[in-house]
Parts: structure tokens; sequence; C-alpha cells
């Protein structure tokens, strides 16, 4: 069989938009006269020698799905990698004509891709495009993954309608979003929905005890009472989990699936749940007994598959025709991406870690105007609240403590915050 062929596969979680990618990369092709498979579900199948499962991709049948959510082609975390199955992956292509691979996907496809081309030893030119609704890929800093934009004004939106029932109910609602590895999605939606605070990992910068995290939020949750307030809403990244002592989550996770080494799965983690508990007693273990009412939810599901907003839209087109173009005149090994307008390829090698040779991960940067920002509008305890002997006296009331009581349980969690934000201005702005 002549190898001529352009094949796309979708693997890791869905994001908004990856249709479009398929659709544009789709049309570049089959205009240039090539054929264009759509190899379904990831690497599940062709990483087992079965070349059965692929779709012929056409200008006619991709042509309505580049406004619609989900994979036309399927998705799946099959990783070829994990499981030694990196020979049988390339065989499976050549068998299918395939010569030229598009690997939409996030940190862990990204690798994936690099290692498929590794192996194919020139045989399969390979390139990624890179998807993931937590932002984390290692893209210049003003330069989203796909899928992001879409996955924060839904759940702008989600967190607004929670927001507005607190406020009617008056209820706490903790909201778990999707970031196992960086804060990204829950910030920008925590900032952009006015969320009362965001708790993102990279705040706290090492492994923290899950009595700080509960006292940053029962914290917090004084704080609005003093201010006469008794709803709130808290955006909490799931990445949160990785930052807790395991030890302390040990206790709360007897009976949850344990990994080889015997450790909890963090899948089994129900961040949310636990940290509600967690509040809810210490703030009843006060001596004015405090009852809130909060409830917990997840967000991040409702995400990945919806339709994606006209940024994502246009972005991935502009993706999809760069990688097919790309591989067209030649290209191979690198991350298609669009930076000020123009494409640039990221070769392999500028995305893998030197040490772990793994994908790099974008984490936020804490110590940007942005970042600081954000947390000037948070109403949570703040190191300057500490500076004023009235307001630590109104906090100590609400809760029944003295001043000195309330310092000692509390000032603790303001150790590490960062450094105010402070601008330096011109003289004739001054």
């Amino acid at each position: 069989m002549q190898n001529n062929k352009l094949g796309i596969l979708a693997a890791g979680g869905p994001a908004p938009g990856i249709n479009s990618v398929i659709a544009a990369a789709t049309i570049r092709g089959r205009l240039a006269g090539i054929d264009v498979l759509g190899i379904r579900d990831g690497f599940r199948w062709i990483m087992r020698g079965n070349v059965d499962h692929v779709t012929d991709l056409t200008i006619d049948n991709v042509t309505p799905i580049h406004f619609r959510g989900g994979s036309f082609i399927g998705i799946d975390r099959a990783n070829p990698v994990r499981d030694n199955r990196l020979e049988e992956t390339v065989e499976s292509l050549l068998r299918l004509g395939i010569d030229k691979l598009i690997c939409i996907g996030g940190d862990g496809t990204a690798y994936t891709a690099a290692r498929v081309r590794e192996t194919s030893a020139g045989r399969v030119r390979v390139v990624h495009v890179p998807k993931t609704i937590d932002n984390d890929l290692m893209l210049p800093d003003d330069i989203p993954t796909f899928g992001f934009q879409t996955a924060r004004h839904v759940g702008v939106r989600i967190v607004q309608d929670l927001h507005m029932d607190a406020v009617t109910t008056s209820r706490w609602y903790f909201i778990v979003t999707m970031g196992r590895q960086a804060g990204h999605l829950a910030l920008g939606i925590g900032k952009a929905a006015s969320a009362t605070l965001t708790l993102i990992p990279e705040e706290f910068p090492e492994q923290v005890p899950l009595q700080e995290v509960v006292d940053v939020l029962a914290g917090a949750i004084v704080k609005r009472m003093s201010q006469g307030r008794m709803d709130g809403t808290a955006v909490l990244a799931e990445g949160l989990s990785d930052r807790i002592k395991r030890e302390d989550l040990e206790a709360e996770l007897q009976d949850a699936e344990r990994d080889i080494h015997g450790k909890p799965r963090l899948a089994e983690i129900n961040l949310g749940q636990i940290l509600k508990s967690k509040v809810q007693k210490r703030l009843r273990e006060l001596p004015a007994k405090l009852k809130v009412t909060i409830q917990w939810r997840n967000v991040g599901y409702e995400l990945r598959c919806t339709d994606p907003i006209p940024f994502d839209m246009e972005y991935t087109r502009d993706l999809g025709y760069s990688a097919t173009k790309y591989l067209l005149a030649g290209g191979d090994g690198a991350m298609i991406t669009i930076q000020r307008g123009q494409f640039v390829p990221m070769p392999f090698e500028d995305i893998l870690d030197p040490v772990t040779h793994r994908t790099r991960v974008r984490n936020v940067d804490i110590d940007t105007e942005s970042y600081k920002i954000a947390r000037r509008y948070m109403t949570r305890l703040r190191k300057d609240d500490f500076e004023h002997a009235a307001t630590i006296e109104s906090f100590a009331e609400t809760c029944g403590l003295s001043s000195d009581e309330f310092i000692s349980q509390f000032k603790y969690i303001v150790d590490h915050e960062a450094p105010p934000l402070r601008y330096s201005y011109p003289p004739s702005v001054r």
C-alpha cells in the first residue's frame, strides 16, 4: 500500500473545538488531493494492531461539525507509551497507508506523539495540536490551549447561577473545577465570575496540612459573616489535592481504591465533600458554634463537550489548517501554535522537560499583576487584616474568640501571601 494519507486522532480528555480542528485539517488535506482518515478512539485500537476502527473523512462529512462540541472520531486515554505498544502503533499507521499524523491532545498526548514519531524513524511524520481545558501546556504565556476559553466561558455562567442561589438562600458553594496540575481554569472562572475566593495549588509553595486549606476557607467565611453576609462561592482547583499532605487525606479515604504503592488514588478524592465536612466542623467547634450551610459541586464534565465559543472556533480552524499545511510541506515533530496571528511550529524537543523528558507543564504565575489583582478582589483573610486591631476584633467577636485567640488560630494562613501589587507611576499621574 502506498503511504500517502493523513491520519487524525484525538486522545486524552475532550475539549471544545476538537471537531473544528478535524474539519479544518481534513478540508485542507482533501483540497491538496490526499486521503484523510479519522482514527477512532485515540490510540485504543491501533496500539493493539487493530486497524478496523477508522472513518474516511471527507469535505462533505466534516463541513457541519466545526461548531459542535465533542469529537466526531471519538477520544480515549489509551497510551501506547505506558503500555509499551509504540511499535504496534507505528505498524498500524503504516498498514493504513498513513505517513502523516495529527495528534490532538494535552500534555500526555504531546509526549506520546513525540515517541510515536521517534519510533517511526522517519516513516511517519507527526505533529501535535495542543488541546486541554486546563490550559497547562507549555505555550507562550499569552497563548491559551484550545478549549480553555470556552470552558471558562461556560464555567463562569455556572458559577454565576450558583452565586445567585447562594445569595438567595444564604448558603455557600464550594465549586471544584478541573485542573489536576495547574489552576488556570479555576482562577479564570473565579476571577471572571467574581467568586468570593479562588484557591489554586500554585499559591501553596509546598505540601500543606489539610487543616491549612480548611482554615483558609473557614477564615473567609468568618470574614464574610463579620460583614453581614452568610453567602459565598469558593472556586477550588482539583489540583489542590496534590498539595495537601497525603497522610492527611489517608484518614478521609480508608475505603478508597489504592495504587500499586498502597496510596489512595487522587481520582478517588472528593475534594468538595471533604472540605465541606471539615470546614463545617471547624466552624462548629469555635466558641460561637457557627452554623453555615455549604453545598459542593464538581464542574468539569459540563465543560468538556460543550459547543465552542467563537474564539475557539476561529482558533481551532487556524490550528487545523496549519497542522495539515505544515505536514504537506514536509514538516515534522512539532506542536502547532498560533502566536501573534502567525503560525509557529514548536519542536517537540522544546516542549519536553530536559530531565524527565516529559511534556513540561505551564503553571499559574502567582507573581503576575493579573493574579495579584485577582487576590485583591477576593474576600479572604489577608496580612493587612491583622494590622488593624478593630478588624481583628470584629472577626474574633464573630467566632466568640478574643483577638489574641483569633490571631493565634488564623494568622499563620497568611504567612506565604504574595507581596502586594505596587505600581511605579510617572510623575505626571501621581
